[in-house]
């Protein structure tokens, strides 16, 4: 029964990819465990693959968020709900909601990170004033401030890690950090960050032996220390100003739910813990946290991540984990397994009125050497099978070492062919797979690793193998610009080749919708009714209408609650002028139209610019980096040219036909009287849905 759930437990994966786990497990490079862990990873990489070309438009206009696939509109978010942003490692970033599950996401570029979590900082400073009736006109500091002061945060840059000094600033249910220190590896201008304290996860503690505190939350973990200054050079000092902190923070993490405190009563609070800690009646607190630490239905990530404008705190991978725990198999060794012989076990209720109470299977002599003769498991082929993680040393941070083991398990190259492999641009010469790429990606060294592994040593064979592969990562120059280089590469002729055919529909569509005559005669006559019926009801006479009112006609009901104002209209043309009925037969692309607006794909098209231009910038800036060209970087650089300029090629063609359809588009607006700002999807979408609806009507009157 546990190996039938296990199997229904196992992600859709392709028939392929289910029989290659299958193989490993029967070769015993996998346990059952192991298994569903790289099913999970690999359905993983293929969801990430299918959504990685989203992208998100914040409009401050109408004060909302889109996120745009292949030019539809997939998903939107006032500005009212965004409650906070958490920085992840690399590129990637969370964005929590109220009333939605968390939304996580990938930026193209940390600069596109940077301006993304710049204005999300923006929208959530908004949202907090608004909360407490402040206007956000002026400077958010009106809101009333429980403690400041100067704080180190614990940063982890691209080539190291950093203390930066901060402004930081507790209120009520939330702490503000203002970078007042930029690194100079850094040119974003500063920005506030707002760490949300509402939520009831987040636990202060203090970190032993280093004279630092840190904040764990849902999304993160901060590392502050108090720094140095004129007015606090003694430990004393510090020791003091940290407690008051620590307690504080405490104190508001666990406040109760708003609305069931009064204001006065926090600063209340406040002021008297402060007086306590003046009058050193605050002890040391060595065996921090003071509550129970909150575990994150996410994995711990092991990397940094910075905003637009200001470096955020790391979420730092010091928390003790333990090692993974797979199910003890409680077998002999290998090489005397024999096979399982799955049976259906009497149950226990059954045994004693059962002929098995008094069983003698045990005196049985049994030819032990011929039944192992037949069913030993013999010894899987393949590659060999690494010690387990909890027996063999391993360097790297243990939750992320277990991924990235199980992950190694399919990834058929060894530690020394991974720098040739990641020299070639296609897959089809001997590259990388996309999947690999993804991986890598998600895998690549901090700061933090390459210091430890560049340091190391020994020799790499006795490392484990996850660590002859990240030591391996570690000695590639620019690893992580010629993962995004090749990533790109790969994505961008496929975004190219999905766009163009949603471009050319709808140049299509708007050629049709301005040669159309029989669809504007309809046009008139729906006019003419609606004038009819309204000057008979006192109104004014409209000399035209707005393609939205389209989608009124069949909610419009007569005396009969079967008959519409659609109804009458077939009727009206079936009488007078038969052959208008036919007028479907013009607008040919609105039987299928697809969800996605002119405004999207322009979008789209921007962003694939963009991108184009960035891979040849970031080819330029790493040529330029390496001292020593080799025959492999030299190949790289001379076939990634090739490969750009024929993107560009490509690209140029797509420009030049999405400038065609933007302006097709504003002819049609104009031709028909619509909004300069009319989206196309909305507009495209009430005449494709007209024409749906009336081939129903007329179906039924001719029936």
């Amino acid at each position: 029964m546990e190996n039938t759930k296990a199997l229904d437990a196992v992600p859709q994966l392709s028939q392929e990819k289910v029989l290659r786990i299958m193989r490993m497990v029967k070769n015993k490079e996998l346990s059952i465990d192991e298994a569903l862990d790289l099913a999970e990873r690999e359905k993983w990489i293929e969801e990430k693959a299918r959504i990685e070309q989203e992208f998100q438009v914040i409009d401050f206009s109408t004060k909302m968020i889109f996120n745009i696939e292949k030019g539809s509109i997939r998903k939107q978010f006032p500005f009212s709900q965004v409650k906070s942003c958490a920085y992840s490692e690399g590129r990637r970033f969370r964005i929590s909601f109220y009333g939605r599950p968390d939304y996580e996401l990938e930026a193209a570029s940390m600069e596109d990170k940077n301006k993304i979590t710049h204005l999300l900082s923006k929208v959530i400073e908004r949202n907090a004033c608004r909360e407490l009736g402040e206007l956000c006109s002026g400077q958010p500091e009106t809101c009333d401030v429980i403690h400041e002061g100067l704080l180190d945060v614990k940063l982890e840059m691209p080539s190291s890690i950093q203390w930066v000094k901060h402004f930081v600033q507790l209120r009520e249910r939330e702490l503000r950090l203002r970078c007042i220190d930029q690194p100079q590896t850094e040119k974003a201008s500063p920005v506030a960050k707002t760490i949300s304290l509402s939520s009831g996860d987040a636990v202060v503690s203090k970190e032993d032996g280093s004279g630092a505190f840190s904040l764990q939350t849902k999304e993160a973990k901060y590392l502050f220390q108090i720094p140095f200054t004129v007015q606090n050079n003694k430990l004393e000092d510090i020791s003091k100003l940290q407690n008051e902190w620590i307690v504080l923070l405490d104190r508001y993490c666990s406040l109760p739910e708003e609305g069931s405190v009064r204001k006065e009563d926090v600063l209340g609070a406040a002021n008297e813990v402060l007086r306590d800690l003046n009058e050193e009646k605050v002890e040391e607190y060595p065996h921090l946290p003071l509550r129970s630490l909150a575990v994150s239905a996410a994995p711990p990530q092991s990397c940094s991540f910075v905003s637009g404008s200001v470096p955020l705190p790391v979420i730092m991978p010091d928390i003790k984990i333990p090692p993974p725990s797979f199910k003890s198999l409680n077998q002999t060794p290998r090489s005397t397994r024999t096979k399982a012989f799955y049976w259906n076990v009497v149950p226990q209720e059954k045994i004693q009125k059962s002929l098995w109470t008094s069983n003698n299977s045990g005196k049985k002599l049994l030819d032990v050497a011929r039944l192992d003769d037949q069913f030993l498991i013999q010894d899987g082929m393949g590659f060999p099978v690494n010690e387990p993680l909890r027996t063999q040393h391993i360097m790297l941070n243990q939750k992320v070492a277990h991924n990235f083991n199980i992950f190694l398990k399919s990834f058929c190259i060894k530690p020394s062919q991974l720098k040739e492999k990641v020299y070639i641009i296609h897959e089809d010469s001997g590259g990388l797979s996309d999947e690999q790429i993804t991986a890598l990606r998600r895998y690549q060294p901090t700061a933090k690793d390459k210091e430890m592994y560049l340091s190391f040593k020994g020799p790499p064979s006795e490392l484990h193998l996850v660590d002859q592969f990240m030591l391996e990562m570690c000695k590639i120059p620019n690893l992580c610009q010629i993962l995004d280089i090749l990533h790109s590469a790969r994505e961008l002729p496929v975004s190219m080749a999905d766009l163009e055919p949603l471009i050319n529909q709808k140049i299509q569509a708007c050629k049709q919708l301005q040669d159309c005559p029989r669809f504007v005669a309809v046009l008139e006559y729906i006019l003419a009714i609606g004038n009819y019926l309204n000057e008979k009801a006192g109104k004014e006479k409209a000399r035209g209408f707005q393609l939205s009112s389209l989608a009124k006609l069949p909610l419009f009901r007569g005396k009969e609650r079967n008959f519409t104002l659609l109804h009458a209209l077939v009727e009206q043309i079936f009488l007078h002028e038969p052959d208008l009925a036919t007028f479907p037969q013009e607008l040919t692309e609105f039987k299928a139209v697809s969800g996605a607006s002119i405004k999207g794909l322009s979008a789209e098209v921007e962003v694939l610019r963009k991108e184009l231009e960035s891979i040849a910038e970031c080819r330029k800036q790493i040529k330029s980096k390496v001292a020593k060209v080799g025959t492999l970087e030299s190949r790289f650089y001379k076939d990634l040219k090739d490969l750009i300029q024929k993107y560009e090629k490509d690209f140029s063609q797509l420009s030049r036909n999405c400038e065609d359809m933007k302006k097709a588009y504003r002819v049609i607006l104009m031709k028909f009287g619509e909004a300069d700002d009319q989206d196309s999807e909305e507009l495209f979408g009430w005449i494709s849905t007209f024409i749906s609806e009336f081939g129903r009507v007329l179906a039924e009157i001719i029936s």
